[in-house]
């Protein structure tokens, strides 16, 4: 029943829209198994979309079974890359009544499609403000949300404390050249590399992705994580 399952979420997730490339979703797929298998909390992703990443962490959830959730925090309205005026955007997904970007109706056909609310739980709202309210420790965080230095930022300080011993952070459209991309991704995650709470998983690295691990507190070189700060309100929605 599970690779069943598995298998689905993988079909669909190939054939949905969005930004992360099919070598990135089966490098989600290992860390979300992992994750699943030695984990003691549940998998968070930061930015849903049209449901593409959602569904490659569910496909790692599934393949193991057992009853780990993940959580897709999303507001659905769109970051700012995704705004009229901006190349990745898409007339289609604006709601006509509202003029606002609205993606939430089709991520969720393609959790429905898929036989995904098996093992996805859709967190509606902003990223910074769930995470401020959120105590939970968690086995892995893909953060993959807006772009922007401040939504960025909220993001990782807000969600990357909350990585419990052992769990993955992962960030996606880290480019060291700054010529590939933006720049907040891969300032993030340099900031969490210099903390001395995360090692990085190198043989991991795929395209943008880059997946590290919270380190067991044993030794005196390791620092404290990131505070949790009041930060400027996150825009979910990337990938």
């Amino acid at each position: 029943m599970r690779t069943r399952l598995a298998d689905s979420l993988l079909r669909e997730a190939a054939s949905t829209p969005g930004f992360l490339d099919h070598s990135e979703g089966l490098r989600l797929v290992g860390a979300a198994a992992r994750a699943a298998r030695r984990g003691r909390g549940p998998l968070v992703e930061i930015g849903g979309y049209l449901g593409r990443s959602t569904l490659y962490l569910a496909a790692g959830i599934a393949s193991v079974g057992g009853s780990r959730r993940l959580y897709s925090i999303d507001h659905h309205h769109g970051s700012q890359e995704l705004q009229a005026g901006w190349p990745h955007h898409d007339p289609a997904l604006v709601d006509p009544a509202s003029g606002r970007m609205d993606t939430l109706g089709r991520w969720r056909r393609a959790m429905v499609a898929s036989g995904a609310d098996a093992v996805v739980i859709g967190v509606i709202g902003d990223s910074a403000d769930i995470a401020h309210d959120w105590s939970t420790p968690l086995s892995l965080v893909f953060i993959d949300g807006g772009h922007a230095v401040d939504v960025c930022r909220a993001d990782y300080e807000g969600w990357a404390p909350l990585v419990e011993e052992g769990g993955a952070l992962i960030f996606h459209d880290v480019y060291p050249d700054p010529t590939d991309g933006g720049r907040p991704p891969y300032e993030c995650y340099l900031d969490a590399v210099r903390s001395g709470a995360f090692v990085e998983d190198v043989e991991a690295a795929t395209g943008s992705l880059r997946v590290l691990v919270r380190r067991t507190p044993n030794t005196a070189d390791v620092a404290s994580p990131p505070a949790r700060r009041s930060v400027a309100r996150s825009t979910a929605a990337a990938e």
